[in-house]
């Protein structure tokens, strides 16, 4: 598997030629028609729709698009930090942890407003599931973890040792594709009998735990029909924005596809949960840095509102 694919993927979806992009990536038209072949054997399944024109990605050449994305944004991250840190090797690197719908829109506009009020850091971000998360919290790796709490769920036991202090708010809302006529094409509003079509997150997605007593609470889970299931918010999202079904997702990450129309609320303010976004630290694995974070943090007002993003 080669990178550069990626970027071979981000042309054509951005041109939706193929000549045109083999001179966005200052190749041959042969080689880069060879290249998205390379790619598509390698995910093993067919990512371009070559019967339009333009040209146009599957969902699954979207999906893809968007993991390559983030996965060459996180490299580039990480190279540019090691370069940061080796030209100023008195400098710490503070490390988060963060649940990947957080990291993909909350944490760097988070971040940024921190850094204007506390000052530059140098950090890194290791994006993952929860539980490895806090494993690593918990093995030294990384300095922080942000992740969600609400009232169905603390997702994070809170001891003396594992602190926490609110960093943002965020709202999971119940989106779907919206119909020519601009409403939803499933409202959980409407009480019929008809089942709603539901893309779950996967039963140990920590996510779930804010999400599942909710349902539960308004007897939802005879109306709801599990159509797709996926630990990543991102995977629910794409198959949202298809009309595939409900999703509970990260307004933060959804807030592009709401303003373009892409997806819109399938219900009222009832089926909304309010989210905290909390910063975790072990207090033993402190350092003179780390402490003026948590101590700057603990006393700031939680920044930025997520409806502000």
């Amino acid at each position: 598997m080669d990178f550069s694919w990626f970027r071979d993927l981000g042309n054509l979806a951005q041109t939706g030629n193929f000549s045109q992009a083999a001179e966005l990536g200052n190749i041959s038209q042969p080689a880069f028609s060879r290249r998205i072949k390379a790619i598509e054997s390698w995910v093993g399944v067919m990512l371009v729709d070559r019967s339009k024109h333009p040209a146009m990605l599957t969902s699954a050449g979207v999906q893809m698009l968007e993991a390559g994305q983030q996965a060459l944004a996180r490299l580039e991250s990480e190279r540019n930090q090691i370069r940061e840190a080796q030209s100023l090797p008195d400098k710490y690197i503070v490390t988060f942890g963060a649940q990947h719908s957080i990291s993909w829109r909350f944490y760097p506009v988070w971040l940024q407003a921190f850094e204007n009020a506390f000052g530059p850091i140098i950090s890194r971000l290791r994006a993952d599931d929860l539980p490895n998360c806090l494993k690593d919290l918990k093995d030294g790796e990384v300095d922080f973890v942000i992740a969600y709490a609400s009232e169905y769920a603390p997702t994070v036991d809170v001891t003396p040792t594992l602190q926490s202090v609110i960093i943002g708010h965020d709202t999971l809302l119940p989106v779907c594709r919206r119909r020519s006529d601009g409403l939803p094409l499933f409202d959980l509003s409407n009480q019929s009998s008809l089942e709603i079509p539901y893309l779950r997150f996967g039963a140990n997605a920590p996510i779930s735990q804010h999400i599942e007593p909710l349902l539960a609470a308004n007897n939802l889970n005879s109306r709801l029909r599990v159509v797709y299931e996926n630990s990543m918010a991102g995977a629910l999202r794409i198959r949202a924005r298809e009309g595939l079904g409900v999703a509970w997702l990260p307004r933060s990450l959804i807030t592009p596809d709401l303003e373009a129309g892409l997806l819109t609320p399938a219900g009222d303010l009832a089926w909304e949960i309010k989210l905290e976004i909390r910063l975790h630290r072990l207090r033993e694995n402190a350092n003179q840095l780390t402490r003026e974070i948590w101590a700057f943090l603990s006393v700031r007002e939680p920044v930025p509102l997520v409806e502000k993003l």
